[in-house]
């Protein structure tokens, strides 16, 4: 909205107002009074400045026809002025006449700042349209819009409402099945391959997306981002997220590390290009390298099939285990009882269904209590879907029990 003078206004006698107010030394008081203007503030009360110059003194003493004051500071009353311009017939109707003559219109910050707010609100439809489709979605919208990260990284709402735009096109494809790489997606779906690159503005909303869409859960790093992106069927690296496995057969490669007993890394690209063949109909897992290692040392090749996720479930464990679901494999998982182990444990529940292997409320009971007392529990709650009496009795009786305690009782079940 403009303020403009009225059609009944007095003319503004604009020779003499500039050589009243237009000069540089009230460029000063012609901005606080914009601004006052501007945010729609009576023209009222005193201004000040400090530290005035000889000749802004001296232009404030001919507009008012008396010294303004001493001291470090120059004050002049908005009144003041208004009457003088009234008065002297340079701007009949008052001090908000002349200013806006002098200056041009001014916009109020009221009206300015609905609308650009109306504008920020609709620049939000693409995501809410597919919140609406996909009510996995309606949290993560809800952050979107409080957390501030989309104006950050826009700017502008129009700039928003494409960023927005685009990421709905993105998560409305997703998941990717089978699994493709981000260039080749991007190229296909937004018509470029470069528009999903690391550190772009449309990657780091679209990651949010992904997570909400997958439970993908919390991390940092490059490694984490790449696990992040293929649990949405997006690769960004084929090779550098792998999986331990154990006695798993299926391809000529591991065929042979099973008849050796020896422990397998089997990398994301192995897993998308030449996954094995179904062979096992009971497939252990378990959360730590240990457990793995001290099975192939006790067992060898004599141990029942085994994959370890090595901490939270890579994207090539995620594809593997996923692999042997199909087949028809039976999924037994074991983990760490702890806050990390549930919510690992959980997120991967999520993604492929499993048996508890010793872990539910009965076993941890059973190994807290048996001694020596294990470290103390520490960190946020979590709940396990598996067995909900499992989290109370962390609560309840506050021990950590790593894998490595139980050690005897899981190497037990491997032969």
């Amino acid at each position: 909205m403009e303020l403009t003078a009225g059609t009944g206004a007095a003319p503004v006698d604009a020779v003499r107002l500039r050589r009243l107010l237009g000069v540089p030394e009230f460029a000063w008081l012609v901005e606080r009074v914009r601004r006052r203007l501007a945010a729609e503030q009576p023209l009222t009360g005193a201004v000040t400045l400090t530290r005035p110059t000889p000749d802004q003194r001296r232009a404030a003493e001919r507009l008012l026809g008396r010294v303004p004051g001493g001291g470090r500071s120059l004050t002049v009353r908005l009144e003041a002025v208004d009457a003088v311009l009234r008065r002297s017939g340079i701007s009949p109707d008052g001090l908000a006449e002349a200013i806006t003559a002098l200056t041009g219109p001014v916009t109020l910050l009221g009206a300015a700042r609905r609308a650009e707010e109306d504008a920020w609100q609709e620049a939000f439809a693409p995501v809410d349209e597919l919140a609406e489709e996909r009510p996995a979605l309606k949290a993560w919208v809800v952050r979107l819009r409080g957390d501030g990260l989309v104006r950050r990284l826009a700017g502008t709402p129009t700039a928003a409402g494409l960023l927005l735009s685009h990421s709905a096109t993105v998560l409305r494809a997703l998941p990717a099945d089978p699994a493709v790489s981000v260039p080749a997606f991007a190229a296909r779906v937004l018509d470029s391959a470069h528009a999903l690159d690391d550190g772009t503005a449309l990657a780091t909303v679209t990651l949010s997306g992904i997570r909400a869409l997958t439970g993908f859960p919390d991390g940092a790093g490059a490694q984490w981002r790449r696990d992040a992106w293929a649990s949405a069927g997006l690769l960004r690296d084929e090779l550098s997220s792998t999986v331990l496995a154990l006695n798993l057969r299926g391809t000529p490669a591991l065929d042979w590390m099973a008849e050796t007993g020896e422990p397998a890394v089997l990398t994301l690209r192995q897993l998308i290009r030449r996954p094995p063949a179904p062979t096992a109909e009971v497939v252990h897992v378990c959360e730590n390298p240990a457990v793995l290692g001290a099975a192939a040392d006790t067992h060898g090749r004599d141990c029942s099939p085994l994959v370890c996720l090595q901490g939270q479930p890579s994207a090539a464990a995620l594809a593997l285990l996923q692999h042997l679901h199909e087949g028809g494999a039976r999924l037994h998982y074991h983990g760490d009882f702890d806050w990390g182990g549930l919510r690992i444990a959980s997120v991967l529940l999520r993604r492929v269904p499993w048996h508890p292997w010793r872990f539910t409320t009965a076993e941890y009971r059973a190994a807290a209590l048996r001694g020596p007392t294990g470290p103390p529990l520490t960190g946020r709650p979590a709940e396990a879907p598996w067995d909900p009496e499992l989290s109370a009795a962390l609560m309840e009786l506050g021990i950590r029990v790593e894998e490595e305690t139980v050690l005897d009782e899981l190497l037990s079940d491997l032969v």
